[in-house]
């Protein structure tokens, strides 16, 4: 590692380190993320059983912050109204709604309800003025009507993991998001994925590791981790034709400026 390499801040933006596969192990996450200079990491919340678990996690850390939200693929459990996620939004240390959005890849029968729990997440980050964490898996269309009805522009927020065209990025900045990118960018048959991350403005890109998943090359098919983002933005550096340094300053610039997180 070079004294220019090391010189940086990376913000992991997306990860669930309160599951199982990394929650065991939260002091090594840590002290890995500091030895690759990850500074800060966003705890994504996904169903409201384990939501204690995230808020916990981000009220013990300095450099965790939390979200509250119903991942469009929870079927069971808990789904709140807008009132009570924005009830829970406006606790210290959460500094997003979601994860939402749509996801149509496993669906069966009328997704209606994942509409309607997407809508009321909207509604909640209007309520309480914080952004939103959207996940989109074969709903683009829907996902973005919807985004466009419930005036998600006024929020904004992260289009997280993306893996949609050009022209759904385009229509999503045009509401205030910005684009997110995991591990998938460093994939060499991801050619969509890496032609709209070489696109992207500068102002309007996040990198992250959705850890446990989606390892990025090297560490392709290991457990994910947010330490791993390094690789991500080093992924972004070669189809931007930059270095490590430039991706990690603008990415953790738009961290902090979309999340107000400090």
């Amino acid at each position: 590692m070079s004294d220019s390499e090391s010189a940086v801040q990376l913000v992991d933006s997306h990860c669930h380190i309160d599951f199982p596969e990394l929650a065991a192990d939260i002091d090594g996450v840590l002290a890995r993320m500091q030895a690759n200079d990850v500074s800060h990491a966003l705890c994504v919340n996904v169903n409201m059983e384990d939501f204690h678990r995230v808020l916990s996690l981000a009220r013990s850390h300095g450099n965790l912050f939390a979200t509250v939200g119903v991942h469009p693929d929870h079927q069971q459990g808990a789904d709140p109204g807008w009132q009570e996620i924005a009830r829970l939004a406006r606790q210290d240390r959460i500094v997003a709604i979601g994860e939402t959005g749509l996801d149509y890849y496993r669906i069966e029968g009328d997704p209606e309800w994942q509409r309607t729990r997407f809508r009321n997440h909207i509604r909640a980050a209007r309520e309480v003025g914080k952004p939103l964490v959207i996940h989109c898996r074969q709903a683009a269309d829907d996902l973005l009507s919807i985004m466009r009805e419930e005036r998600a522009a006024e929020v904004g927020g992260v289009m997280h993991c993306f893996t949609e065209s050009w022209q759904v990025a385009e229509q999503a900045m045009e509401m205030n998001f910005l684009i997110s990118f995991s591990g998938i960018v460093t994939f060499r048959n991801a050619a969509e994925v890496r032609s709209v991350a070489a696109r992207v403005p500068w102002d309007r890109l996040l990198v992250e590791t959705d850890s446990p998943y989606l390892a990025p090359v090297p560490m392709r098919g290991k457990r994910n981790e947010p330490a791993f983002v390094r690789h991500v933005a080093e992924g972004l550096a070669g189809l931007r034709s930059t270095d490590l340094a430039h991706v990690a300053h603008a990415s953790t610039r738009n961290f902090f400026r979309v999340f107000n997180a400090f």
